[in-house]
């Protein structure tokens, strides 16, 4: 399962122990802020993307919404995301899991802005009732990302 890939994964940085499961679905922003009794913004949605090169995820604050035109001017295509019923295939992980840790070899991982806010942020950890804190820097470090970029609007 792709939550014990994570799990084995985070051991490299002593976080495995910091991965949260729930009892109920944390699938989507609203179902994750509900489980984890915080504001949906800190939810760290990570969305797949097909680019010409490949799949890339970028993590954004769970009230932030991918802006076309900004997507557009960092990664110079258009924001194609990936069909529903390719997101594991490609990513490693299924819909409503997907992480920025432990992905598919050659998945880039891009980091938005709008994560910057918060202190800390809750990412998915490979399955659909998963979750972990961390700070900004942890999951700049932990999630190998290649930069930030702006490519989402509140």
């Amino acid at each position: 399962m792709a939550i014990d890939k994570v799990k084995e994964y985070l051991k490299k940085y002593n976080m495995d122990d910091k991965v949260m499961e729930f009892d109920v679905s944390s699938a989507t922003v609203s179902l994750a802020a509900e489980a984890l009794q915080c504001e949906p913004g800190r939810i760290a949605k990570t969305m797949s993307f097909i680019l010409k090169d490949g799949c890339i995820v970028v993590v954004t604050a769970g009230d932030a919404k991918i802006d076309n035109k900004k997507f557009k001017t960092v990664f110079s295509q258009k924001a194609k995301m990936v069909p529903a019923e390719d997101v594991e295939a490609l990513t490693g992980h299924p819909v409503g899991g997907v992480c920025p840790f432990a992905l598919k070899e050659g998945v880039k991982v891009y980091l938005d802005e709008s994560l910057k806010r918060f202190e800390t942020v809750y990412p998915a950890c490979g399955s659909p009732n998963s979750a972990i804190e961390l700070t900004i820097d942890e999951l700049t470090e932990i999630s190998g990302a290649e930069n930030f970029v702006d490519v989402c609007k509140l």
